[in-house]
């Protein structure tokens, strides 16, 4: 065989492999939207059981929840996801660090009394005209792009020299963590706290660096929590939940009855007694609760299936991804995704205390959706580029 025969036969095999590439990437980006869609909709429709009663109650309108939802949520959600998705994710490198300045701004807008509003004791929403959102969800969007850019132009900096690659990290995530605590807001601080060290993580940190920030953390939790008694008396319930029933441990008994009333099927569609007057905030923090009340244990194993679908595809994408930067960032998106269904699913089922963490397209809440589309519309944009 020639020599220019060779070079043909070369370039034809790597015209097939970066086809085969393409291919897979595509369809793993099919499979994001797909498995989208199923969350979006099945989000809804348990909404709209959910939020019939306190929907009544509340606004006089049984289908409140699900309209607001709908309208204000899921289809502003789903044009950012598809606008997203055609822009080249390098564009997010490169303003990673002015998207992260304006949301630590919209956090500093909120101890401002024209723009903050305070509700339950907490001053965590932000009132820009007819926008009232909270702006500690879109920092993780904007966080997780910032790590993602700082990390993958450090390369192995990042273990090399910890002093001048890791400090820095530390540093903004220190500054983003005291705002978060001011407010308060433990739940997010978490959140954010272990979005950071898994991107650190994968970025290639050391272990001992890792078990050193990791300790840091839990001291400092168990500070914020033991001088916040509300704080407090949450962990105290979690490890004896029949102390008192009425009290502090209340939210999370009725939860348990609604899973227990389940069972296998489920009492049905639309029948959980639970959500008529027992179990607190059906439509946001409980809706699992509710799904398993109706749905039963099988109903409660789908959404689970959906949620590590979705994640298996993300870390899918992020194999195949071009770049370090892209793959930083689907990995922060695919450790957020799981970090909240995980946390409210195992609040409401009584395996780690309770918080306030709403469950992915399903609880109710437009601005906790609308970083998430645009996060997934951003993994999908990185899925169609290979």
């Amino acid at each position: 065989m020639s020599e220019a025969e060779n070079l043909v036969k070369k370039e034809t095999g790597s015209r097939k492999l970066l086809y085969n590439r393409e291919m897979k990437s595509s369809g793993s980006g099919k499979t994001l939207v797909i498995l989208l869609f199923l969350l979006v909709i099945f989000g809804l429709v348990m909404l709209s059981s959910a939020g019939v009663v306190e929907g009544q109650r509340v606004f006089g309108s049984a289908s409140y929840f699900f309209k607001h939802q709908l309208l204000f949520g899921v289809l502003p959600g789903l044009v950012i996801f598809f606008a997203l998705s055609w822009i080249k994710p390098k564009i997010w490198k490169k303003l990673a660090l002015p998207i992260l300045f304006v949301n630590i701004g919209l956090l500093l807008l909120i101890f401002m009394p024209q723009f903050g509003v305070t509700l339950n004791g907490a001053q965590r929403w932000l009132h820009l005209g007819p926008l009232t959102f909270e702006p500690s969800e879109l920092l993780k969007l904007s966080l997780i792009i910032y790590l993602a850019a700082w990390f993958s132009q450090r390369g192995s900096r990042t273990t090399d020299h910890w002093s001048s690659a890791v400090l820095p990290f530390l540093l903004v995530l220190g500054f983003v963590g005291f705002l978060l605590a001011l407010q308060p807001d433990l739940k997010t601080l978490t959140i954010i706290v272990l979005l950071g060290a898994s991107m650190y993580f994968f970025s290639g940190a050391k272990i001992s660096h890792m078990l050193g920030f990791l300790l840091v953390f839990a001291i400092l939790f168990a500070g914020l929590a033991y001088f916040a008694p509300y704080r407090w008396d949450r962990i105290k319930a979690y490890f004896n939940p029949s102390a008192d029933v009425q009290g502090v441990a209340y939210h999370t008994n009725q939860a348990l009855v609604s899973i227990r009333n389940g069972g296998l099927f489920g009492v049905g569609y639309g029948q959980s007694q639970q959500k008529i007057s027992n179990l607190p905030e059906p439509a946001g923090d409980s809706i699992f609760a509710v799904i398993v009340e109706e749905l039963g244990l099988v109903g409660g194993s789908a959404v689970i299936a959906l949620f590590v679908g979705m994640v298996l595809t993300l870390v899918h994408i992020a194999k195949k991804a071009g770049d370090q930067f892209s793959r930083l960032f689907i990995l922060g998106v695919a450790v957020w995704l799981s970090l909240q269904a995980f946390i409210n699913i195992g609040s409401i089922s009584g395996l780690i205390p309770l918080t306030g963490v709403p469950l992915p397209f399903f609880s109710y809440g437009s601005s906790a959706l609308w970083p998430l589309f645009a996060g997934l519309g951003i993994a999908n944009a990185i899925a169609r580029n290979g």
